[in-house]
């Protein structure tokens, strides 16, 4: 958890927009989502990519992907494939601490 708030706080200094990926009854997502706030950018708390509105994006350049510790890789990848969808031409992995699950 403290690897991905790291994470966050890196992310939100480059990014107009942060997207968490997690469900709303997480406290990892939620407080994820709340730090991006509190550094003053604006993030969304999404399950999946059915749920990114093409509105968010009106007038930005850049867009950041992070998920709660639960969030199954698959969905971020969803999450960027439909970024591509709505015109979003680059990804940028940011290096981080790796995470494994034992």
């Amino acid at each position: 958890t403290q690897n991905r708030q790291d994470a966050v706080r890196d992310l939100a200094d480059k990014v107009d927009v942060l997207l968490v990926v997690g469900a709303k009854n997480s406290s990892n997502s939620n407080r994820l989502r709340e730090l991006a706030d509190k550094m003053g950018t604006r993030a969304y708390l999404i399950d999946d990519a059915s749920n990114v509105e093409a509105s968010w994006f009106d007038g930005i350049n850049s867009v950041g992907v992070t998920a709660g510790a639960s969030a199954p890789e698959v969905l971020v990848q969803q999450v960027i494939t439909r970024l591509k969808e709505l015109g979003g031409n680059q990804v940028t992995e940011n290096p981080g601490e790796e995470e494994n699950i034992v």
